[in-house]
């Protein structure tokens, strides 16, 4: 009970001066991790025997499950805000290749590995979410495009990961999971249509039912806005019921509420669904903070270390380099896409309900490699994003010099 109090005291102080913290380039995200990492110094080993628990793992998918579904409805003029061809190369062919890679070199620095074990990995560190550098998104000192881009990519990747990470989790797995990747996919399958089904279903009904209650006048401004946190969780809730995955579910819950609104949602209508996930974003860092600890008990294992840095720079950098090729994006633009993808909320999450699920050195493995590779991308983009921003500004400043 103790920590969370201290976690609500946290997050109550940091609300008072967000502004001036933002200023000085600290996000919320920042000050719950350094909080969580002073508790979980002071507790033991008690946040890791509350986070493997069968009670922790719904908590964890229901907050992801509010996350994607927020993330999947609020991209504005359309689904891919007029980058459509764009966008499906960092999402279809950039993400992928990240995955790849990071399971090749998952698999050659640690060969003793499972395939299995080492995509689960590629995927939990793979994810780009704008959390660690919330500024970047509204830091005019960078391109509007590139930052454009980096939005979409942030709101969609995450859910497109999702039935890749429930595959490898079930491959990955003890007794309790499949022993080959065919049981695997026999098992992921079923669960992925349940998905589908379930969150398609009671997005387009919610999204009609909300269309004709606006019509008529029977809604109101706040009535919308709490339907708005509470679908996300009847998607999540009705998949899991009916065997599929709940967090998946979410994220197509929100694509088909947003293709059915006639109008879609407006911001008022989003601003109740974007504080309770900002207040869920800001727990889920404070318990990886607590978790962070955990790690320190395994010690320096330079081969998770080496995996999580190739994850944040060159398995990042070249594949988006590489798919951005033949756009009308340049060179410097695509650098810049590469290097400012920070890791966040979807790994955290995809982390922990690893660790929660799995047993022994593999749940370790995997909860040591998020851990280290949100961590660096908290210093490198938490902290880096203002002096690349500088660094740009003083080139363009010399290019006008010169063209002067």
């Amino acid at each position: 009970m103790t920590p969370a109090l201290i976690a609500i005291v946290v997050i109550v102080g940091w609300t008072l001066v967000a502004g001036r913290l933002s200023r000085l380039q600290i996000s919320g995200a920042i000050v719950m991790v350094v909080a969580g990492l002073v508790i979980g110094l002071t507790t033991n080993n008690s946040i890791g025997n509350a986070l493997d628990t069968d009670a922790a793992e719904p908590f964890v998918e229901l907050i992801l499950a509010l996350l994607l579904f927020v993330d999947a409805i609020e991209v504005r003029g359309g689904y891919f805000a007029g980058e459509r061809r764009t966008s499906l190369r960092l999402l279809l062919i950039a993400m992928p290749l990240s995955v790849a890679l990071a399971t090749l070199l998952g698999v050659a620095l640690l060969p003793s590995m499972a395939v299995g074990v080492a995509l689960l990995i590629a995927c939990v560190v793979t994810p780009m979410d704008l959390t660690p550098a919330s500024s970047l998104v509204r830091d005019r000192r960078f391109p509007t495009r590139v930052r454009h881009l980096l939005n979409i990519e942030s709101g969609y990747n995450d859910g497109i990961i999702a039935p890749l990470f429930v595959f490898a989790l079930t491959l990955a797995g003890d007794h309790k999971h499949a022993s080959s990747p065919a049981e695997a996919l026999e098992q992921a399958v079923p669960s992925a249509l349940w998905a589908v089904l379930a969150g398609s279903v009671i997005g387009l009904l919610a999204a009609r039912l909300t269309n004709f209650t606006i019509r008529r006048g029977l809604a109101t401004e706040q009535s919308i806005r709490i339907s708005l946190v509470l679908i996300p969780i009847l998607a999540y809730g009705c998949s899991v019921q009916l065997g599929g995955n709940g967090f998946v579910a979410a994220f197509l819950c929100g694509i088909a509420y947003k293709a059915a609104r006639a109008d879609g949602p407006g911001d008022e209508q989003l601003r109740l669904a974007d504080d309770v996930s900002a207040l869920a974003a800001l727990t889920m860092w404070f318990v990886f903070g607590c978790a962070a600890v955990l790690v320190f008990e395994l010690g320096f294992v330079w081969q998770i270390v080496v995996l999580a840095l190739a994850a944040l720079t060159v398995l990042r950098i070249v594949p988006v380099y590489l798919a951005l090729l033949r756009t009308d994006i340049g060179p410097r633009d695509r650098l810049l896409i590469g290097v400012l993808g920070p890791r966040g909320t979807a790994s955290i999450v995809f982390g922990l309900l690893a660790f929660n699920e799995l047993d022994g050195m593999v749940a370790n493995e995997t909860l040591y490699a998020m851990t280290v590779t949100v961590l660096a991308s908290v210093v490198l983009h938490g902290f880096g994003v203002g002096l690349v921003a500088q660094r740009l500004n003083r080139r363009e400043a010399a290019k006008d010099l010169e063209f002067d």
